[in-house]
């Protein structure tokens, strides 16, 4: 990976949620398979597990992704209320692409017979390294030039994204990130005072 003209702070205090993202890429789908494969590589996991994976959906993929969750959830919101819904879905299908986060469970359970004194902890670890994934990789998009969400409709999707993009059934689906150029600000962010919530002694 190349250096970029962004240094990390910089990175770390430009990832914000944009939800007004367009179809049009700012660097190359190589470009961006780098940035994710760098990402999936250097992020820390529990003893090593290495048990992060990731899918990353491009042109028709990524669309489909959107139309799949949309219908799921038609299915199950009151047609008065959804309306809303729809837009938000198609607002994450205009994006560029989707990254979609996964644990694979046989190697996490795997970890467990090795180790069963942390057995109860594995998963626990194998959320906080997904955690770390994804704000990688949100933090590295950003830095790329690209807007992106976090978004949670697994279980909800589950079935249908592993049916449809033949995904190992060991591969559990934790989180989905549609990026895309930005074309709307964020929400202002309030912060709360630094004072309230650290301490420090020295």
């Amino acid at each position: 990976m190349t250096n970029t003209s962004k240094d990390f702070y910089s990175a770390v205090e430009g990832r914000r949620t944009f939800y007004g993202i367009s179809s049009e890429s700012v660097v190359s789908d190589e470009r961006i398979e780098g940035v994710i494969k760098h990402a999936l590589k250097h992020t820390p996991s529990e003893f090593n597990t290495q048990a992060q994976r990731v899918v990353l959906l491009l042109g028709e993929h990524h669309t489909n992704l959107w139309s799949i969750t949309t219908e799921t959830l038609r299915k199950i919101v009151p047609a008065e209320n959804f309306a809303s819904t729809e837009q938000k879905m198609n607002a994450f299908g205009n994006g560029y692409g989707t990254v979609l986060f996964f644990e694979d469970m046989a190697l996490i359970e795997s970890y467990q017979k090795q180790l069963p004194t942390f057995a109860d902890n594995f998963p626990i670890w194998a959320q906080q390294s997904n955690g770390m994934l994804q704000y990688v990789v949100w933090t590295s998009l950003e830095t790329e030039g690209f807007g992106a969400s976090l978004q949670h409709y697994n279980p909800l999707i589950d079935d249908e994204v592993k049916q449809k993009w033949n995904i190992p059934s060991s591969w559990k689906l934790t989180a989905q990130m549609p990026f895309g150029k930005p074309i709307a600000s964020p929400n202002e962010k309030q912060y709360q005072p630094l004072e309230e919530r650290i301490k420090i002694f020295k």
